[in-house]
C-alpha cells in the first residue's frame, strides 16, 4: 500500500477546518448549491450519540431526479420548506468512522468502513437517508439518532474484506436488483384480515379450500353458492357476511363501505368470466393485498390493471385452473428468481439499472441460458456488450442485443424465434412506461414472470391478459427499493467474487462535478454509473475510457475494457487526494 493512501485508509492526517458539499434549497438543479457551486461549511463535532463519517464515494442515481424536480414536495420530504431546512442529495454512500461519540464507541471505531442503508423508517414512517435525511454528497457530515434511533439498528452496514469505495456504494443500487429476485409479495391470507369471495354465480362445481381460511377476520361472500358458504364456515372461526347479489357498478360503493377505503387484503374469483369485472374488483386490492383468480375457462377479454401499485404496493395477482382454491398460494407455485437454463428479455436493458439485471443473470448459476436485452440506442448496447460478452462467454450463456427502434425489428417474433416458439421464461422491464409494460407481456410464455422493475406512478393502467395468471400461471411482480438484507447480500457476493458491482461504473469526477454529473446524468451522456467522489473535489467529470487515456498509472490498474476496480481506485486516490 503506498503511503499517501495508507495515510487515508488511516486517517494519518489532520482534518480541514471547512467542509465542501451540496445543500438542495429547492427544486430544479439550480436550487442544488449555491450559484451552482458547492458551499463551505465548518467541521462537524460529534455528541455523546454521533459519529463523524467521511464521505468516501456517492453513486449517482436516477431515482434523484424525482427528487430534484419536485423539490419538496417529494412523497419522502413532506412538503418541506428546503429554502428553510434544506437537504442533500446523494444516498448511494460509503463512508469511513472518523469519530465517534462516548455512548457509541463500542459500536463504532476510527477507520472503520460503512455503507448505508438509505430506506430508513422511524415509526414506521419513511425518513430515507439522500432525502428527509440529509446525504452524501459532502465531505464529511454527523450520523446519529435519526439513524441509530430508527427501526431497524442495522441501516448502517460495516464493510468487510477488501471492498473499495466505489464498490461499497453500488451495494446499495445492487440491493435493488437483488431484491427484485427475492420474494416480496404476500403469498398467503393475511393474519387478522379481511377477506371476500365473490362467485361462481352460476357453477355446480365443488370448490375445497384446504389452508387460508382460518387466517383471515372476517369474510365476505358475493354471488355465492349454499357449496362455498358451508365450506367456508366449516373451515373458519372467522365472521362470514353473506351480501347476496353484487353487480360490477355496486362493487366500488361496497369496498368504500366495508373497507373505509382501504380494500381488501385478500380478493377470490370463483369462475370469473368478465374482464371488466376482474377489473374493478382488482382497484379494489389493499396494500399488499392479493387477487385470487380460480377458473378453468377463459375471461372474455383483457383486463385493465394497475401496474404502478404492483411496483410501489405490491398487489398480488394469483390463480389456478383446479378447484382447489389454496393451490394458488404458496412460493411453491409462484417463484420470484429466474429460471435456470430459460430465456430471459431485458426491455430497456442497457441503461445504468438495466446493465445491472444483465450483468446479474449472466453471472448467476444456474441461471437463464440466453439473454435478450433491448434498448433504443446503439452506444449503450455496445457499451453493454464489451462488458457482458466475457461474462457470457465464461458461463456458457448468450447474449443477443436488439435494438427496437430500427425499422423492421419484431421483438415478439425475435423471442418466439429464439425459444422455437415457446417465448420467454422471464421478462424484466426496466423503462418506466406503462405501454412498454404491456407490451412485454406478450413476451412471455407458461411460467413466465413479468418483473416491473422500473415503477410507474400508482394509477398507470395497462391492459394485460390476466387469462395467463390462472391458465398459465404467469407470475406478475415488482418492486421498490431494497432491505438490509439485500444489502448485506449483494456485499456478500462482492466479496466472493460472484458479483461485480463496479462493472456498472461508467463515469467518475469529484465532489465539483456533482451538480454536473446529475445533468449527464439525465441527458444519459454515459452509459452506466457516475460515481463522486468527495474527497477528490478537484477530478472533472470523466468517462472511464477518458480517465485511461489522460492518467495512465490509473489506466494501468483497470480492468479489461476501461473496467473500474478497486486497484484503480486506489491509484485514483494517490493521484488526486490533497492531504
Amino acid at each position: 500500500m503506498d503511503e499517501k493512501f495508507r495515510n487515508y485508509v488511516e486517517l494519518d492526517y489532520p482534518l480541514p477546518e471547512k467542509v465542501m458539499g451540496w445543500n438542495m434549497y429547492g427544486a430544479g438543479l439550480e436550487n442544488v448549491g449555491r450559484d451552482g457551486k458547492p458551499e463551505l461549511f465548518p467541521m462537524p463535532e460529534p455528541g455523546p450519540d454521533q459519529i463523524l463519517v467521511r464521505v468516501d464515494a456517492v453513486g449517482l442515481c436516477f431515482s434523484d431526479v424525482k427528487l430534484i424536480k419536485q423539490g419538496g414536495q417529494h412523497p419522502k420530504l413532506y412538503n418541506r420548506d428546503l429554502s428553510v431546512e434544506p437537504t442533500r442529495l446523494g444516498h448511494e454512500a460509503a463512508f469511513t468512522v472518523v469519530k465517534v461519540g462516548d455512548n457509541l464507541k463500542e459500536r463504532f471505531a476510527p477507520g472503520q468502513k460503512l455503507a448505508i442503508q438509505p430506506d430508513i423508517y422511524v415509526n414506521k414512517v419513511a425518513t430515507a437517508y439522500g432525502y428527509t435525511i440529509p446525504g452524501g454528497l459532502i465531505q464529511y457530515h454527523l450520523i446519529g439518532k435519526e439513524i441509530f434511533d430508527a427501526d431497524d439498528s442495522e441501516y448502517l452496514i460495516p464493510v468487510k474484506g477488501e471492498l473499495g469505495y466505489s464498490e461499497s456504494a453500488l451495494t446499495e443500487p445492487w440491493a435493488c436488483v437483488e431484491a427484485a429476485y427475492t420474494q416480496r409479495r404476500r403469498l398467503f391470507p393475511l393474519e387478522g384480515g379481511l377477506m371476500w369471495i365473490d362467485g361462481p354465480q352460476y357453477s355446480e362445481k365443488a370448490f375445497t379450500f384446504e389452508n387460508g381460511l382460518e387466517k383471515p377476520s372476517k369474510i365476505y361472500l358475493t354471488n355465492t353458492t349454499p357449496q362455498i358458504l358451508d365450506l367456508v364456515k366449516s373451515h373458519t372461526q372467522a365472521e362470514v357476511v353473506e351480501v347476496g347479489a353484487l353487480e360490477k357498478d355496486q362493487i366500488a360503493a361496497f369496498a368504500q363501505e366495508k373497507t373505509n377505503g382501504k380494500g381488501f387484503d385478500d380478493i377470490i374469483m370463483l369462475e370469473p368470466n368478465s374482464a371488466e369485472l376482474v377489473s374493478e374488483v382488482a382497484r379494489q386490492i389493499a396494500f399488499r393485498g392479493t387477487l385470487n383468480l380460480v377458473s378453468d375457462r377463459p375471461l372474455d377479454g383483457k383486463a385493465v390493471i394497475d401496474a404502478g401499485r404492483i411496483h410501489y404496493h405490491y398487489t398480488t395477482y394469483i390463480g389456478t385452473q383446479g378447484t382447489e382454491i389454496g393451490a394458488a398460494y404458496g412460493e411453491e407455485r409462484n417463484r420470484s428468481e429466474l429460471m435456470a437454463d430459460g430465456l430471459l428479455v431485458v426491455v430497456g436493458g442497457a441503461g445504468p439499472m438495466g446493465q445491472m439485471h444483465v450483468q446479474r443473470s449472466l453471472e448467476l448459476v444456474p441461471g437463464p441460458k440466453t439473454v435478450v436485452v433491448t434498448d433504443l440506442n446503439d452506444e449503450r448496447l455496445q457499451a453493454l456488450r464489451q462488458n457482458g460478452d466475457p461474462i457470457a462467454e465464461k458461463n456458457g450463456k448468450q447474449l443477443i442485443l436488439v435494438n427496437t427502434s430500427k425499422e423492421g425489428v419484431d421483438l415478439v417474433e425475435t423471442v418466439r424465434q429464439l425459444s422455437g416458439g415457446e417465448m420467454a421464461e422471464d421478462v424484466v422491464v426496466c423503462v418506466p412506461n406503462g405501454k412498454v409494460m404491456e407490451n412485454a407481456a406478450l413476451l412471455l410464455g407458461k411460467n413466465g414472470m413479468l418483473n416491473f422493475f422500473a415503477g410507474v406512478p400508482n394509477g398507470t393502467t395497462i391492459e394485460i391478459d390476466l387469462n395467463n395468471i390462472f391458465l398459465n400461471n404467469m407470475q406478475l411482480t415488482g418492486t421498490s427499493g431494497s432491505s438490509v438484507f439485500d444489502q448485506k447480500t449483494v456485499m456478500s457476493k462482492a466479496r466472493s467474487g460472484s458479483l461485480s458491482p463496479n462493472l456498472s461504473v461508467a463515469a467518475i469526477g469529484g465532489l465539483k462535478q456533482a451538480v454536473a454529473g446529475m445533468d449527464a446524468m439525465m441527458a444519459g451522456t454515459f452509459t452506466g454509473k457516475i460515481i463522486i467522489y468527495p474527497q477528490l473535489p478537484d477530478l472533472p467529470l470523466l468517462s472511464l475510457a477518458e480517465v485511461a487515456e489522460n492518467y495512465p498509472k490509473v489506466a494501468a490498474k483497470m480492468g479489461a475494457n476501461h473496467t473500474w476496480n478497486r486497484e484503480a481506485e486506489k491509484v485514483l486516490i494517490e493521484e488526486f487526494w490533497n492531504l
